[in-house]
């Protein structure tokens, strides 16, 4: 499977000199997590609604902007990166999201919890599993019958 197959594409973006008070508001406003931030039309980082909080778990309070708190350069993808390489990415990298490119345009994002809901669905290979069904079940094959 590919990012395009499961990105979000309503990414939600943010100013580099904006304050973490409005990229709080701008998260809880779209119930996101992540925001991709832009200078001049480039990708220059990516904040988390974790970058916001201060040392005690909560919201700080101290007057800062996106560009204080933000992970520059991030991580990115294309829409044809698979999710295997995406979920290797977001694990080998430490971080919660990848903003998706197609041909230097912002087309997706994708995130950590988009491949959990997506491993939790499981992921269809109608041809593949039926294959493996057939082999486990087959009588011929020595296999043993997945039901008792």
């Amino acid at each position: 499977m590919r990012l395009f197959e499961m990105m979000s594409t309503g990414v939600e973006t943010i100013g580099l000199g904006e304050s973490t008070e409005v990229a709080a508001g701008r998260m809880r406003q779209h119930a996101v997590q992540h925001l991709v931030v832009m200078d001049r039309g480039e990708v220059v980082g990516v904040v988390s609604d974790r970058d916001l909080m201060g040392s005690d778990g909560t919201f700080s309070r101290r007057p800062r902007t996106v560009a204080d708190v933000m992970t520059p350069d991030p991580v990115l993808a294309t829409p044809d990166t698979t999710v295997r390489e995406a979920a290797n990415l977001l694990r080998g990298r430490n971080v919660g999201c990848l903003p998706v490119f197609d041909e230097k345009k912002l087309v997706g994002i994708v995130t950590i919890t988009d491949l959990l809901e997506l491993l939790g669905r499981g992921v269809e290979r109608p041809a593949n599993a039926h294959k493996r069904t057939a082999l486990r079940q087959s009588p011929a094959r020595g296999w043993k019958s997945m039901s008792h």
